[in-house]
Formats: structure tokens, sequence, C-alpha cells
């Protein structure tokens, strides 16, 4: 079955959003958010919503920043593994609960932990980043962008 086409059928809206989405990329950069964690912020939000899409776009978008191919492999397990510092370690666990957010909220100790290593604007980035990638995720499995090879 062929999906409605979100982006053509209402395109100043997803001009809007895409235009959004430049703002939070450079407000990310802007608080001296590396580019690589971004996109590696990005490809772990996107594997935890299943966007096949997103996941090809921004695991291609870290290895162009050199974010190491294990670093890549590993981020589904990120948790396990010592590829990633404390920083990167505290806004991986941030996006994931901002991904996962239903009844229970963001965690203090998860939102303590980022505030020890982050400062505010890299905070507000970061938290922006997420909820920016949440929402084109939903875009693309919504209108069921196909991932062929």
């Amino acid at each position: 079955m062929t999906r409605i086409s979100l982006t053509k059928t209402f395109p100043n809206i997803y001009h809007q959003l895409k235009s959004l989405n430049d703002e939070v990329d450079k407000s990310a950069l802007s608080a001296g958010i590396d580019e690589g964690l971004c996109h590696l912020l990005k490809l772990r939000i996107s594997q935890i919503n299943g966007c096949a899409y997103c996941v090809r776009l921004h695991t291609r978008d870290a290895l162009q920043c050199n974010e190491s191919i294990d670093k890549i492999a590993l981020l589904a397990a990120w948790q396990e593994t010592a590829y990633f510092t404390d920083k990167e370690r505290a806004a991986l666990l941030l996006v994931e609960s901002i991904t996962t957010i239903q009844h229970d909220h963001i965690p203090d100790p998860v939102y303590q932990q980022a505030a020890e290593l982050w400062d505010e604007p890299q905070i507000a980035a970061i938290e922006w980043l997420a909820i920016m990638m949440n929402t084109l995720n939903r875009l693309g499995i919504a209108s069921r962008y196909l991932v062929a090879p």
C-alpha cells in the first residue's frame, strides 16, 4: 500500500520543519557539541524508533564526520563498551530518556548526570536535537520511507 507523502501534501509544513531542524543543528554546533556526536545521537534515536531511512542517513553522516565504524557499530550497545566518553554517555542517556518518554518523564538522575558534564546551552541543544530527531523519525515512519539497497 502506498502512503500519502506528507512532505508533498503539505510542503510548507515540511519546509518549516526542515528550517527548524537546520536551526537545531546550528544551535548544537554553536553550543560546542561536536558534529560527529550530533550524528551519533541522531543515529541512536533513530535506532530506538526503528526509522530505517534515518538510521542509514545518520550512519553515513557519522562516517563522514570521521566517527569510527566500531563506535557506530557498537552504538546500540553503548553502555556495554568503553568506546564512549562520560560526556557522550550522559548525552546518549539523555536522548534515550527523551525518546522513550512515556508517563515517567526524564528521571532526575539522568538530567543531573548531563548537568554535571554539559553546560546549560549544551543540554538545551541536546534536548532540542532529540525532540527534532524524534519528530523527523515519526515523519519518516508515518510516510513509510522505503530504504532500498
